[in-house]
């Protein structure tokens, strides 16, 4: 080491440093700290003593500026650094954080970050937490700041026990990592050199992902056979699947049977077998579908997909899977399933050594070096690479830089392909090459219609697809197939034609070197990146909100930004901003021209570039190495692509001050986040995406299923128009053959297992009262209450106002765009504490699956209709005016209230405080289920009853 080196001091008994720090917890919504030997911080001011705390016994803090001072004067041991920062009032917050700790030592291993799950991560038996008996708070907060010493030195210990094998460039990353400052990096240190250094202990940054395994092509797999699968077969192979103890249920049978059907030979081109399965919670559907798709799979050697929308219900297929497969026991080979998930998820190892560079020259931030070191201990353990959602504990997100997490990722159109020096380990084509070989594959609704879409292979594709959550498959299509004129895109295509900050490639950096090997390409590249400046550029925010726009789509969006800003409502919340596009000024009509014009100017040097590059390559194919080829091809298809965008935004634009065009919806949107803008632009939604659903994806399989618990608007009376509210919903609608219909009802007994109650004398305007009355809902129910809003800014006042009081009563409160954690990572520490509350807006519920106590009350502040947008006002005078309120208001109760009951043993309430909620809402709960509208006093006393 030179003089000038920055060093870290070292420990000779690391444990013994450990032991002495301070520690601090958030316990019931107070601060406590707990201090040993003289006080590390500077004495409290006005507390009326000399401010010292006493030594060996825990301390509340009820000023959280007293908390905020003592915790940035020192580092203390704790967990949760993010969440106490932020209720602490802090930015930032330097601490010895046992969830670093951790995801450093066990990496690629999730953990529910709180510190009793925790413990049970660690095998440490906390038998004072299991004694039955209400404790005195003291003792509660000794136990826990003695936990919290356990759980530190347990991880510490693992790194000096010889059978610690999670090595590999440990040494070096921590040596680095405490150079910049971490906390932990001493004691790590420390503790490593107990043992002697193992192989692959020493390896830096550079070579962490060595170890990665390459991918090797094979030949691509024959075509499926033909051979249907008989409904009695579909039922025999799922008596298989099923556990012995498993009782026998008849609906969860025929639901088997009828979608056998999926699984027969098609019969005309574009008229798939389609089944609408419509099966209440509990039925058993994912069995229920896997028979027949593992019978057909093993019968004809094909592949089945299975698309959902949610990542739990991912997971939970995975599981089930690896659970029951091996039932089937004429199986030769254990059943191939692979996960797919887009590629913005997974690691992409150029974009990670790019960073890790950045973060270990010497002069770049602790928390970039924070974020580079957990990233490449995990990239030194993970099972595919997926970053997010994945192995990668998403808590981590919270700590300071992981912010700019997406940055690892694969970002569109960014990837070198064969000229990535790590093409051959790519997490991603890892995956894509499985696939090809799974027998099954799980993926999402958004993955499955961009595969169909845009297929690499058309010979990629399935024949046989079931859509678990197929209630979402609208809204899905709605996403996929839509369009966005806007800075934020027009930024990202300059990116990646001419190149950027972060990379700096654009196209002369992928193919350049190519392309100058011959005159025509060469040309048409200069004229792309020469054109390509019309294109929105960096700081383009700045640019646009000053009138001051340079080119002409900046030029443009600075008009669309102003007519918004005249003619929105709302302009003052901080919300987006959206209006029509009827009668624009003729001054942004000018601006829509001149950008047509120059996106046309782009648009055709683009096209001749590709259609170089690809006579090239078929006229002259011993000019391209492996290599280049592949690079090439790669560039082609990018190429075709930007293309296609290019012109769907001139359509757009030429559109402008005329009659729309039938089917489609376009409107100019200013997104805003907190009163920041985001992005300003022009977008267009099909009126109806389930045709391009119908026609890009369903049209080319052979057979599908779609299937959910809640896929008809039910009313009672009007049986088949609920169905072909399915059909509309799904885009079975617009196929020749029309769907197959099955339905069947739940097994739970909801008019006992559970109640609905209508709160009829709170004011749903006056947040107090909310507030006032939720706090008595959840105290009523002590806890596991889903709480959701309709409104985030309604949310974060809620949790304002009752937070505190609900954690004084042993009540945690978790968050959502409050607390700075991950929605799935919420989830899970909902899950885990049976009096624990989560409040969420109304989207959160797609994403929780919580069985047993731990959920036991659903709340909604209002009743959730539809957002009055352009888009909802244009498809609801196409869909039946108020009629499809209701409908999609019905739909989302419905969704809600399925969340209380996933057992046979659960019970559960159901709240609205919305007094004005109409009758005609009510069918969207089972048959048979009473909707009671209460005061407040009546139905406190009904939710105490109940549960007692």
């Amino acid at each position: 080491m030179g003089e000038g080196d920055l060093w870290v001091e070292r420990l000779d008994d690391p444990i013994g440093y450990l032991e002495r720090l301070p520690r601090f917890l958030l316990e019931r919504g107070r601060f406590h700290l707990l201090v040993f030997g003289e006080d590390p911080a500077d004495p409290a001011e006005g507390d009326g003593s000399d401010g010292r705390i006493p030594a060996g016994l825990p301390v509340v803090l009820d000023d959280p500026q007293a908390a905020a001072l003592r915790l940035s004067q020192t580092p203390h041991l704790l967990i949760g650094a993010p969440v106490i920062a932020r209720r602490a009032g802090l930015q930032r917050l330097r601490a010895f954080d046992l969830l670093e700790l951790f995801a450093f030592v066990r990496p690629a291993e999730t953990v529910i970050p709180a510190l009793e799950p925790l413990a049970a991560a660690l095998s440490i038996d906390d038998m004072a937490h299991r004694e039955s008996g209400r404790r005195e708070e003291h003792d509660e907060v000794a136990r826990r700041f003695a936990l919290l010493v356990r759980c530190a030195v347990r991880l510490l210990e693992e790194l000096a026990d010889p059978a610690w094998r999670r090595t590999r460039g440990a040494r070096a990353l921590a040596t680095e990592m405490a150079r910049a400052g971490w906390s932990w990096g001493p004691l790590v240190l420390a503790m490593l050199e107990r043992r002697p250094e193992r192989r692959g202990e020493g390896l830096d940054h550079r070579h962490i992902w060595q170890h990665l395994s390459e991918w090797e092509d094979a030949a691509p797999p024959p075509p499926p056979t033909d051979h249907a699968i008989r409904p009695e077969e579909a039922q025999a192979a799922l008596v298989r699947l099923l556990d012995e103890r498993a009782e026998e249920r008849e609906p969860q049978r025929a639901y088997a049977r009828a979608v056998a059907a999926a699984f027969a030979p098609r019969e005309s081109e574009g008229a798939p077998n389609l089944v609408l399965a419509e099966a209440g919670t509990g039925t058993g559907k994912t069995l229920g579908y896997l028979a027949p798709a593992l019978t057909w799979v093993r019968r004809n050697g094909g592949s089945v997909w299975i698309s959902t929308y949610t990542r739990n219900l991912q997971r939970q297929i995975a599981d089930e899977l690896d659970r029951v497969a091996d039932r089937l026991a004429d199986r030769r080979a254990p059943f191939a399933c692979v996960m797919r998930k887009g590629r913005e998820n997974y690691a992409c190892l150029l974009n990670i050594e790019e960073a890790a560079n950045r973060a270990f020259s010497g002069v770049a931030r602790p928390d970039q070096v924070l974020l580079a070191g957990l990233v490449l201990r995990w990239l030194s353990a993970t099972r595919d690479g997926d970053l997010i959602g994945g192995d990668l504990p998403g808590w981590l997100v919270s700590l300071p830089g992981f912010r700019r997490l997406s940055e690892l990722t694969d970002h569109r159109g960014e990837c070198l392909h064969q000229g990535c020096p790590h093409y051959r380990r790519c997490f991603i084509e890892h995956a894509v090459r499985r696939a090809r070989r799974a027998d099954l594959v799980i993926a999402n609704h958004a993955l499955v219609m961009s595969h169909f879409a845009r297929p690499r292979d058309p010979r990629d594709l399935p024949t046989r697809l079931v859509f678990d959550e197929g209630h979402h498959l609208f809204d899905a299509a709605d996403s996929a197939f839509s369009a966005h004129l806007t800075a934020r895109e027009g930024a990202e295509l300059r990116r990646w034609l001419i190149g950027g900050s972060r990379r700096a490639r654009g196209l002369t950096g992928r193919i350049g070197d190519i392309a100058n090997g011959d005159e025509e390409a060469r040309e048409a590249l200069a004229e792309v990146e020469a054109a390509a400046r019309l294109l929105a550029a960096p700081d383009w925010r700045r640019r646009i909100a000053h009138r001051m726009g340079h080119g002409p789509m900046e030029r443009f969006l600075g008009e669309v930004r102003q007519l918004l800003l005249a003619r929105a409502s709302g302009r003052e919340g901080g919300y987006s901003l959206e209006c029509g596009t009827e009668e624009p000024p003729g001054h942004l009509l000018d601006t829509a021209a001149a950008l047509g014009e120059g996106l046309q100017e782009l648009l055709r040097p683009i096209q001749r570039l590709a259609g170089r590059l690809d006579q090239w390559l078929n006229a002259d194919p011993e000019d391209f190495d492996a290599s280049a080829r592949g690079r090439v091809e790669s560039a082609i298809r990018a190429l075709t692509l930007r293309a296609e965008y290019l012109q769907t935004w001139i359509g757009m634009l030429g559109d402008l001050g005329g009659p729309m065009p039938d089917g489609l919806v376009d409107f100019f949107l200013l997104e805003r986040v907190n009163g920041r803008e985001i992005d300003v632009g022009l977008h267009r939604h099909a009126l109806d995406p389930t045709a391009p659903f119908a026609d890009d994806v369903l049209a080319r399989l052979h057979g599908g299923v779609i299937t959910s618990a809640t896929l008809r608007d039910r009313r009672s009376a009007e049986a088949e128009e609920d169905w072909q509210v399915a059909e509309a919903r799904t885009g079975a609608q617009h196929l020749p053959l029309p769907a197959r219909r099955f339905s069947a009802s739940s097994p739970f007994d909801y008019r006992s297992q559970t109640r609905v109650i209508i709160v009829r004398d709170v004011a749903k305007n006056d947040a107090g009262r909310v507030a006032g009355a939720l706090a008595g809902l959840i105290e009523a129910a002590g806890g596991g209450t889903l709480a959701l809003f309709t409104a985030i800014e309604r949310l974060r006042n809620c949790v304002a106002r009752i937070r505190g009081r609900l954690e004084e009563r042993d009540l945690p409160v978790f968050a959502q765009h409050v607390d700075p954690i991950d929605p799935a990572t919420l989830v899970d520490m909902f899950r885990s504490f049976d009096r624990a509350s989560l409040f969420g807006t109304d989207a959160l519920r797609d994403g929780i699956d919580v069985p047993g106590r731990a959920l036991r009350m659903v709340v909604f502040d209002r009743v959730p209709w539809p957002r009055p947008t352009v888009l909802h006002r244009a498809r609801r005078a196409a869909f039946g005016g108020s009629r499809h309120d209701d409908m999609l208001t019905r739909f989302r109760l419905a969704q809600a209230y399925g969340r209380l009951i996933r057992h046979a043993g659960d019970r559960g309430v159901f709240v609205l405080l919305d007094p004005a909620c109409p009758t005609r809402l009510l069918d969207a709960f089972p048959e048979g289920v009473t909707v009671e509208r209460l005061g407040l006093a009546e139905a406190l006393a009904r939710i105490r009853d109940f549960f007692s």
